[in-house]
């Protein structure tokens, strides 16, 4: 049976995980009775809520083409968001070739750049295949032309250049060579994967060799460590080392179990060999970028470097009055083991310990990775304090200040287009291109430092009014912009302890926006709303009304009708908050509050930053 290692790149949404699905359908992968949820690959949570893929996946279909001949096909389904592309980097090795797909109308944007530039600097050959052409606003030829000027720009090779073309509907379940067919199935596609994509480069007679890239775990079996096997083969309860990237024994042991991928199963087998996909078990210490070896051999595999991360948020124990009533992991340690095990498993994640041993100092690729990791924890019980984000300056070989910059594409209504621009050269921004993108709409690039997109997304939902679209990509180091404005309003902070009252709450309706309903428990030093005014306003929420035997000459008081409260996500939150505040994060809650909730102990803190 001959091998094809394949890996699927796209951007966010533009239908990599509908396409598997039906890969799965037509190869017989599944029963024709059989029930699968849709978007199967997506198995996490996070990723069926939002929609998007997060983790890097492997899968195995096989395929019986008109020579009769089975193949089968290992496929990688990777994270479109450049957040995440950590996991991209480190597939990316594993496979001999990719699906680039692109949508219609959307056509390639930055993280199509992102993981394609990676790609194509492997040398890994693409297939192009544009997706959805089934829209109504579908503009196959441009996008096409929009691919070949991305892979120029890539310096791609003459050989890549000649890339195959297909179009397709994955929803739908059919690709054609020709952009004007409407049904069929997706054997054009099987074909095109033996065709196209080479048999993997392995050398079945050396001795074994298996280089990490995903890491997992199991309850039962302990570290499962992914990769592909370069040279020889493997069997169960062979001896076995771990080299590290610089050849240094990190822990020997056996493989004590070996598993290769069926559909969406790992399923055990007795032995491995030269370019296959698996996993194995068996180790403890060996995590990703090591290679796993056969004794003998001492010279580990060349492992993909990855981008570093460009924001660091801290991770503290809760300590507002509140704590410990809706969590069940509230102590240091346990959120110092759940960092550290998260960083192992994932190399864009670095945490380091403070000081005071009761933070943690957690930096990553993006708000939404770090988002992400924050909901997760908040899912499995645990109860956090979490700063505001900031990103991670560097000096350069002369010592000055280098801050990371971001390429940023918007596509916009034409009537918006300028209250965009005004907006994002506020913040440091500069505008590198902008063009109309069709139907009434602007595409605008622009070059903005790291810090001053930080809580932009909100602002610029609001100011769109919902319509505009955003997709950021780290783009370099650069010179630091100097002072940034951040946010121009202050806050409403509740002066007690109680519970919020209706008759306090109206009258405070007119000095700003309120983040809290009646009956709400709150405390002293929490925000309760946002203020109308640029300064910060402490308020008195839970004062209740006196009663007498005097009613008012109507007969009735006057109901209290208040605005619903403004409730913050767990990212709108993040980004919302200043450097002297926090977001209380428990498993029910999503509170804003000072970093010191005493109104004397905040006018010593900000004496002390003035001096």
């Amino acid at each position: 049976m001959s091998l094809r290692n394949v890996a699927i790149i796209a951007h966010v949404d533009h239908g990599k995980t509908t396409l598997v699905d039906q890969l799965f359908r037509q190869s017989g992968t599944f029963r024709d009775n059989q029930r699968i949820e849709e978007r199967a690959m997506d198995s996490n949570d996070l990723e069926k809520e939002r929609g998007i893929t997060i983790l890097a996946k492997c899968t195995s279909i096989e395929w019986t083409g008109s020579s009769g001949e089975p193949t089968r096909i290992n496929i990688v389904d990777t994270p479109g968001h450049a957040d995440f592309g950590g996991e991209v980097e480190r597939i990316l090795s594993m496979v001999d070739g990719v699906i680039l797909l692109v949508d219609s109308s959307e056509g390639a944007m930055p993280q199509t750049k992102f993981v394609t530039g990676k790609a194509l600097a492997l040398g890994l050959r693409p297939i192009v295949v544009v997706n959805k052409i089934d829209r109504a606003d579908e503009r196959t030829q441009e996008v096409l032309d929009e691919v070949f000027d991305l892979f120029v720009s890539l310096d791609a090779t003459d050989e890549q250049l000649d890339f195959p073309v297909l179009f397709a509907s994955g929803r739908n379940g059919y690709a054609s060579d020709d952009p004007l067919a409407r049904e069929g199935t997706l054997t054009p596609l099987f074909q095109k994967i033996v065709d196209h994509v080479p048999a993997p480069k392995a050398d079945p007679d050396g001795p074994f060799k298996f280089l990490v890239t995903l890491l997992d775990r199991d309850n039962f079996l302990g570290r499962i460590l992914t990769g592909l096997v370069f040279s020889g083969s493997v069997k169960t309860n062979m001896p076995i080392h771990a080299l590290d990237p610089e050849g240094k024994v990190v822990e020997t042991g056996r493989a004590s179990k070996i598993m290769t991928f069926r559909g969406l199963e790992r399923v055990p087998t007795e032995e491995a060999k030269a370019g296959d996909i698996i996993s194995i078990a068996g180790l403890t210490i060996a995590t990703v970028a090591n290679t796993i070896c056969d004794p003998s051999v001492s010279e580990p595999l060349h492992a993909q470097p990855i981008d570093p991360p460009t924001l660091s948020m801290r991770f503290a124990v809760n300590d507002s009055p509140m704590a410990g009533r809706e969590g069940t992991k509230v102590t240091s340690r346990m959120i110092r083991d759940r960092l550290l095990r998260e960083g192992e498993s994932n190399v864009a994640i670095k945490v380091t310990e403070s000081a005071d041993k009761d933070s943690y100092e957690v930096a990553g690729r993006g708000e939404l990775q770090l988002g992400v990791l924050i909901e997760t924890m908040r899912r499995e019980g645990f109860e956090l304090g979490i700063s505001r984000p900031r990103v991670l300056f560097r000096e350069d070989e002369n010592g000055a200040k280098q801050e990371p910059y971001e390429t940023v594409v918007i596509d916009v209504d034409e009537e918006y287009s300028g209250t965009v621009v005004e907006k994002m050269a506020i913040r440091k921004a500069e505008l590198t291109d902008m063009r109309p993108s069709g139907g009434g709409k602007t595409r605008i690039t622009f070059s903005a430092p790291s810090r001053g997109l930080i809580g932009y997304h909100g602002e610029f939902l609001s100011d769109t009014r919902g319509t505009g679209i955003m997709n950021r990509l780290f783009e370099k180091y650069g010179p630091h912009k100097g002072n940034i404005e951040g946010r121009k309003n202050g806050v409403l902070i509740s002066n007690g302890a109680g519970e919020a009252n209706a008759y306090a709450l109206g009258p405070l309706e007119e000095r700003g926006i309120l983040m809290v309903a009646p009956g709400e428990a709150l405390y002293e030093g929490m925000i309760v709303g946002e203020n109308a005014k640029t300064d910060d306003m402490e308020v008195n929420p839970m004062k209740a009304k006196q009663l007498t035997n005097f009613r008012a000459s109507g007969g009735k008081d006057d109901a209290i009708r208040l605005t619903p409260p403004k409730r913050l996500t767990l990212e709108q939150a993040i980004a919302y908050i200043d450097d002297d505040e926090l977001v209380e994060v428990t498993p029910k809650s999503i509170r804003l509050r000072k970093r010191y909730l005493d109104s004397n102990d905040r006018k010593r803190a900000s004496r002390s930053k003035a001096a």
